[in-house]
């Protein structure tokens, strides 16, 4: 009888938890998701309830002929992949795969890897969880049926290659809508009054005119302010009022997965991706010596503020030993949670607080050791006493104008001395003046008076950080999504993130009004919100799913049909402007979509064939750009033996033949004579080019096929003609660390495996 048998989600957890649990039991991982629905068709019988058809993801027949060698007869199947939806999916089709007559299956959470955790875990095995999986089922479903029905309508109405999503399409809605905001803003003329003043003790210190008889009040302009300033010429200046008290700030709680993703992105300038991408390393283990594997944090896809007892417990221990009984709670601190679908996890926070930073510094990379410093410290102050500050205010009086002036410090920091998050940060940037020790009525001394005009600013562009904030606000898509529909809209060309800051591209504004115009409620942010409540109810076992879907599709297959017939179609007829064609000065503009991309064409073609570049300024109004000539050259065509010329397309500059129609050949400029082969073949199914060392514009370099641009594939990193022993992706790339040295990694996202290269 074969041992039974634990499968876990990530091959990096297989070693920590054999380390725990011995030899008694197998350990096998199914490196991601098993079964997914096909590539190439919606993969769902919309006509028998929705039902979806999983096929064997390719590439994963390796692994599964791996997990069934491991099971063997065993009759006990332990299924523990991640503790969430996506996890239960895999738990699912794990079973279904490994199914066997007289074969038990148990579902194990491994909330955090431990040797305690992963033991009574082990213990408290449970049933599959039917509804979770349901849950996740129904909105892979949902994504399905809108990612793979609208898509097809972009292809045909502006260009092959576009996709559209249930909760992408709506982020990029959100960014396109903050932009038209920006672009429609109007500033406003204000100006401010600040009086700098001395009384009897040091220092001096500035006040801002804020009333006028008691009543607010605003300086418009510099006629207004003017006008003030002589009123105030004659006035004497005295303290009118003294108001001091201390307040009491609480520490926020330990963190949740969008909260993580948010503070990484404003303190340590990581993105979201490379937050979860670090995050989900110290949850499955690092080595704290040879052959010890420790998960440092716990499960990193949460929603909820709940910790553990002991772990607030131990917390309290510490803080004690290291900072002393005032800075210590008299018993722990919990926190309420919002959401209840995702109680089942804890916060996110160290498997032990005994772990410090200092301690594990040297078993860390740099990232890691940024990141898990910041859940360690975030976590400590959650259990740490409040922070006491000292505000003091000043209201002073000159005739009919009141000023005031405001300071605070620090009476005890409290968990402040920990932990400060990056709102801490920006109000203790704030500057805070020290104020002179007064009395109420004392006279004050006028050392001069500072008028400034200013201009009201429109709302700020999305950073990740707060576009994850909104997503979350206004209950978009989950957490554990957040990071890959950060990097989709990006990698579908709808944003560009500029300074840190996401700009909607002019194919995200096309694509974006074009589905708002024809799919008004898929793009609404409330009922994507909705759909979202929907989902966890779904989970919590209060609705069914195939009640929710109905509802969806119903109204939503109207809406496919009509779009099919009324959609604008920007490669044919175009998206029409307030521009008349200057050609024939009586036709209208509009955009329209070719194959290197949008420009604007005359509306009479093909009776008038003026055509032409476009850019957008910073209010929104589109302007033709006039045309790029084609530049000459001493190289000569392969083909033909003409002359080549430097022309622009969609991705920059590019060689192409002067006998063009006649002659198409084109070549790009970095895959000349200066591109360097590395003796790879494109790994790109059906390509028959080879790859070449390149230079970005900036100088990185990176790696792309000699074919392009009719071959897009690029890397930043070096591939390796060695295909993955876990998945079978057919090359792996060489990535080099301070703390791993050379070691070649597989580019696929589900896998990730790494080797040491074969010639060490």
């Amino acid at each position: 009888m074969s041992k039974p048998l634990v499968v876990v989600e990530s091959p990096t957890k297989v070693r920590t938890i054999k380390k725990y649990l011995g030899s008694d039991y197998n350990v096998a991982a199914t490196v991601g998701h098993i079964k997914d629905l096909p590539s190439k068709d919606l993969g769902i019988d919309i006509e028998k309830d929705f039902t979806p058809h999983y096929r064997t993801i390719p590439g994963k027949s390796k692994v599964l002929s791996q997990l069934k060698s491991a099971a063997g007869d065993a009759t006990e199947i332990y299924l523990a992949p991640d503790p969430d939806r996506e996890g239960e999916a895999i738990a699912w089709h794990t079973a279904e795969v490994l199914k066997k007559k007289g074969r038990h299956f148990h579902r194990v959470l491994f909330h955090e890897l431990t040797k305690k955790a992963i033991l009574e875990a082990m213990q408290k095995a449970q049933d599959l969880d039917r509804d979770k999986y349901e849950a996740q089922q129904a909105r892979r479903i949902l994504d399905r049926l809108v990612g793979y029905q609208i898509s097809p309508l972009l292809w045909r109405k502006v260009k092959g290659g576009l996709s559209a999503g249930r909760v992408q399409s709506v982020a990029v809605r959100i960014i396109c809508d903050r932009e038209r905001a920006i672009q429609a803003f109007e500033p406003v003329e204000y100006w401010s009054i600040t009086a700098d003043l001395k009384g009897e003790a040091p220092p001096a210190f500035a006040a801002k005119l804020v009333r006028k008889n008691d009543e607010k009040i605003e300086v418009p302009d510099e006629a207004t302010a003017n006008a003030i300033l002589k009123d105030l010429e004659t006035a004497s200046f005295l303290v009118d009022k003294i108001v001091k008290r201390t307040t009491r700030r609480n520490p926020q709680p330990p963190f949740i997965t969008s909260k993580l993703q948010q503070e990484a992105i404003r303190k340590l300038r990581f993105s979201a991706k490379k937050t979860m991408m670090v995050a989900q390393q110290l949850y499955e283990g690092i080595d704290l010596g040879p052959g010890e594997p420790v998960g440092l944090i716990t499960y990193m896809r949460t929603d909820s503020t709940r910790i553990a007892d002991e772990a607030a417990e131990e917390a309290l221990s510490l803080i004690r030993e290291q900072f002393g009984q005032p800075y210590s709670l008299s018993k722990p601190r919990f926190f309420k949670n919002k959401n209840k679908a995702q109680d089942a996890h804890e916060a996110i926070r160290p498997t032990s607080v005994y772990h410090t930073p200092e301690k594990l510094k040297r078993y860390l990379s740099r990232d890691q050791l940024a990141l898990y410093t910041m859940i360690w410290q975030r976590f400590m102050a959650s259990q740490m006493a409040q922070a006491l500050i000292d505000q003091k205010t000043l209201s002073i009086a000159a005739g009919d104008y009141t000023f005031t002036a405001s300071g605070s410090s620090v009476k005890f920091p409290g968990f402040l001395a920990v932990y400060q998050s990056a709102d801490d940060e920006a109000e203790s940037s704030k500057k805070s003046q020290p104020l002179p020790e007064l009395k109420e009525k004392s006279p004050l001394e006028l050392l001069g008076i500072d008028p400034k005009q200013h201009f009201t600013q429109p709302p700020p562009r999305f950073s990740e950080a707060s576009l994850v904030k909104e997503l979350e606000e206004n209950g978009i898509g989950r957490p554990s999504t957040y990071a890959a529909i950060l990097s989709t809209i990006r990698d579908k060309g709808y944003v560009d993130l500029v300074n840190r800051y996401f700009r909607p591209t002019e194919l995200g504004f096309i694509v974006n009004d074009l589905l708002i115009a024809n799919f008004p409620e898929i793009l609404d942010v409330d009922f994507t919100a909705r759909l979202e409540g929907d989902l966890d109810r779904v989970e919590q076992a209060e609705v069914e799913a195939l009640t929710i879907l109905n509802r969806f599709y119903d109204p939503f297959s109207r809406k496919l049909e009509e779009a099919g017939e009324n959609m604008l179609s920007v490669k044919g007829v175009g998206m029409p402007t307030d521009l008349t064609c200057p050609l024939c000065k009586k036709n209208p503009l509009r955009i329209k979509m070719g194959k290197n991309g949008h420009f604007l064409a005359c509306s009479g073609y093909p009776e008038c064939t003026y055509s032409s570049d476009y850019e957008r300024n910073e209010k929104g109004v589109i302007a033709p750009v006039a045309p790029v000539q084609s530049e000459p050259t001493d190289k000569v065509c392969d083909k033909c033996g003409k002359p080549m010329v430097v022309k622009r397309g969609r991705y920059g500059d590019f060689l192409a033949c002067s006998g063009y129609p006649e002659c198409k050949h084109t070549q790009s400029l970095n895959g000349g004579p200066n591109a360097k082969p590395i003796g790879v073949k494109c790994p790109v199914n059906g390509c028959d080019g080879e790859i070449v060392e390149k230079s970005s514009k900036r100088g990185k370099i990176f790696y792309g096929c000699n074919r392009y641009p009719k071959c897009d594939f690029a890397s930043w990193d070096r591939p390796v003609p060695i295909p993955c022993p876990v998945c079978g992706n057919p090359y792996m790339v060489e990535k080099t660390t301070k703390r791993d040295g050379t070691l070649h990694v597989c580019p696929n996202r589900e896998c990730r495996h790494r080797q040491e290269p074969s010639d060490r």
